[in-house]
């Protein structure tokens, strides 16, 4: 049986990779900071699983190089997802381009000296566009951010350095295979209560925090769906040396809150419809890096080429699922 190391394996997407890989025959290791937490994260994961007994945990800390040796042993191949992921972006960016970056090199280098061939990182579409190409041409594989540019954040070129850093390590290892993952917003289902930052969109529009919607959007993917794709990127013998982008559609808010509206009318009061009119985000933006930040976004729309993904094999829900799926697990978990 293939045994898989998930770093990462407590996160919204580590998570579900983990069961994608239970789920389809494999063993899996993941990779968490604090072994304390294995046994709820294993009961967790149990309601989703027939195989939890494929599952094992090891502790491993992305910027602690003397940690990854014992977890990659004896496994065949390496997922790794862990990565910083602020829901606001930090003062100092080396708070999560540090780690970010460190830890793909760590991982990468006890895997190599392990003989494992094959490697897919989790990157981010912020390492395509966060700030370029915004018109109406696709991102594509081709694209990266460009880290100097004033409109990159930190959370972009944490993902774009890693990314980078991977890339070049392994074109120093002609041996090893790498594979990245570019997701846009990850949506789909929580597994707990503690969901992170990916659904913090849907959360803060079911708790009514915007009386009105800026006049944004997103490209969407649902979280299961990038858990395939990662499975995908291991055993497809084509899908080494590619980057492949992950999304099904660019969504404005006032979108997603009409599909919220439309699933769970009982929440119609909280759910905004209408939209704060670009000028006054502008005026804002003169006294509050928040809405200056947001400013930049306004009416931008960003849509992603997935044609490599599909064609080895990828087929992903709507953005309508992803939000229904993600939006149901809040309620049902008690969150919203």
């Amino acid at each position: 049986m293939t045994k898989v190391l998930v770093t990462g394996a407590s996160g919204f997407i580590g998570s579900h990779t983990v069961l994608e890989f239970l789920n389809n025959g494999y063993e899996v290791r993941g990779s968490i900071r604090d072994l304390a937490r294995a046994d709820a994260l294993k009961a967790m994961l149990a309601k989703h699983t027939e195989h939890i007994d494929k599952l094992e945990f090891v502790a491993a800390s992305l910027t602690d190089p003397d940690t990854w040796p014992a977890a990659v042993a004896g496994c065949d191949g390496v997922i790794h997802v862990a990565s910083p992921v602020p829901i606001q972006q930090p003062k100092n960016p080396d708070e999560v381009i540090k780690p970010a970056r460190e830890g793909a090199l760590n991982v990468l280098k006890a895997a190599q000296a392990a003989g494992i061939k094959r490697i897919v990182l989790t990157s981010s579409v912020a390492a395509v566009s966060s700030n370029q190409k915004r018109d109406s041409a696709p991102q594509t594989a081709e694209d990266w951010t460009d880290v100097n540019h004033p409109a990159a954040d930190a959370y972009g070129q944490s993902k774009t350095l890693a990314e980078q850093a991977a890339w070049d390590f392994v074109k120093a290892h002609e041996e090893m295979e790498l594979v990245t993952i570019q997701p846009a917003v990850v949506l789909g289902p929580a597994l707990e209560a503690d969901y992170g930052s990916s659904l913090e969109t849907v959360y803060v529009l079911m708790q009514g925090k915007y009386p009105m919607l800026p006049h944004m959007g997103f490209s969407i993917v649902d979280v299961r769906d990038v858990a395939h794709l990662h499975r995908i990127g291991f055993e497809q013998a084509d899908a080494a040396g590619q980057r492949l982008l992950c999304s099904n559609g660019f969504r404005w808010f006032k979108a997603v809150s009409a599909c919220l509206i439309e699933e769970f009318p009982a929440y119609k009061d909280k759910l905004a419809t209408r939209e704060l009119p670009d000028f006054v985000i502008r005026i804002l933006a003169l006294f509050d890096p928040v809405m200056a930040f947001t400013a930049k976004s306004l009416g931008t729309q960003i849509e992603y080429d997935c044609s490599p993904a599909k064609a080895l094999g990828w087929n992903p829900r709507s953005p309508e699922d992803a939000i229904k799926a993600g939006a149901k697990s809040l309620i049902d978990l008690g969150v919203v």
